[in-house]
């Protein structure tokens, strides 16, 4: 079995598949490694042929997209270390040495070049990439998941067989670099960094600047209901809860909120419960499916929370809403039908009937997909 795999994916890249693999053959042979390279292809040019003809392994990929091309080549690489690199010639493959290193003396799972704590030359990377598509992605990146790396999106990457069988890749697209980071982190694994050279590539590129880094954007948010759903649905819930008290006591917060504070403040009650409830919803889904950890609010919600005590809170919050209802009501009725709630009382009653129901059938929704699959 070969000690060190490469994978290396293409897609029209005749003019710097030979170069990356003759720099890739000089490695194994200056480092006596017992090495193989896999290409994943999927090109309409010679880039296949020169790649076989240089001694590479070709695999056809039969579905287009950067993730694709690596699950279909990884699955191939027999390697007890996998080195990965774009076949574009903006990796310099001579330093797969660096990458290795920390794998083999056990300090990391993966490592990823960074460009940014190497050196990036002149023309390989747009100024829109290098000052703000990238920095922005990884940071958040680093808020979501704490993955706490310099460079997120380096296609430059190395990882022991291990690590690649514990984390579980799925994505098709470019999103596939992200995704490796987020398991990594989810299955505990050891991911450290090597600065790189970074070059200006050979060919036509092939990223599309906003699509793709809406891809990895999109992404993320699908994998953190924390920041996605929870969070800013907590926010507006505590929001509305402060407008509709202060309307109702009268408390002045550099305003002194009416009517029209209350039903804002009901609006923003009842949304902000529905989005952190789809966090909860999501966080369940997630964990069932194997694709996402539980945060701690969910967690600890999920610690106490119960279909009967669920229905049963929901029942309580709707008498009350009810109740006080009607008491608004029966005291109009009393008055002939003249004395109406001006200052917006009824809105109070009305969110809790609301809350309420939504609580029990919350409570029936939670229970279903958190016992699916037992």
């Amino acid at each position: 079995m070969p000690e060190v795999s490469v994978v290396i994916p293409t897609k029209d890249e005749e003019k710097s598949i030979g170069i990356c693999i003759e720099k890739v053959l000089r490695v194994f042979n200056d480092n006596h490694i017992d090495g193989e390279i896999i290409v994943a292809d999927s090109s309409s040019d010679r880039t296949p042929e020169i790649a076989r003809n240089l001694g590479a392994r070709v695999i056809k990929v039969d579905k287009l997209g950067y993730g694709n091309a690596y699950i279909c080549g990884l699955e191939h690489a027999a390697g007890d270390y996998i080195v990965m690199g774009d076949g574009d010639a903006t990796y310099d493959f001579s330093e797969i040495p660096r990458l290795l290193e920390p794998l083999k003396r056990g300090e990391a799972d993966m490592v990823i070049g960074s460009r940014f704590d190497g050196e990036i030359k002149k023309g390989a990377m747009p100024w829109l990439h290098r000052y703000i598509g990238n920095p922005v992605l990884t940071l958040f990146l680093n808020l979501f998941f704490k993955a706490n790396v310099s460079d997120a999106h380096s296609g430059f990457r190395a990882l022991t067989k291990d690590a690649l069988k514990r984390m579980k890749l799925r994505t098709p697209g470019m999103e596939f670099a992200s995704e490796m980071i987020i398991e990594a982190k989810r299955r505990g694994l050891r991911i450290k960094e090597v600065p790189i050279t970074y070059y200006p590539r050979l060919g036509e590129p092939k990223l599309n600047s906003f699509s793709d880094g809406w891809r990895h954007l999109k992404f993320m948010l699908l994998y953190t209901p924390k920041h996605l759903y929870i969070l800013p649905g907590f926010t507006l819930l505590m929001l509305g809860i402060l407008l509709m008290l202060s309307a109702y006591f009268h408390i002045n917060i550099g305003y002194t909120p009416g009517p029209h504070s209350m039903i804002l403040g009901s609006l923003l009650t009842i949304v902000g419960y529905e989005i952190f409830m789809l966090g909860i919803f999501a966080g369940v889904y997630g964990k069932r499916n194997d694709f996402l950890e539980l945060d701690s609010i969910t967690k600890a919600i999920l610690k106490h929370a119960s279909l009967e005590r669920g229905v049963l809170l929901g029942a309580v919050l709707f008498i009350i809403g009810f109740a006080y209802s009607l008491h608004l009501v029966l005291n109009w009725m009393g008055s002939g039908f003249k004395s109406l709630p001006l200052n917006g009382q009824d809105m109070i009653g009305f969110t809790l009937i609301v809350i309420g129901i939504q609580t029990i059938f919350f409570s029936f929704f939670l229970s279903l997909i958190g016992s699916a699959g037992e």
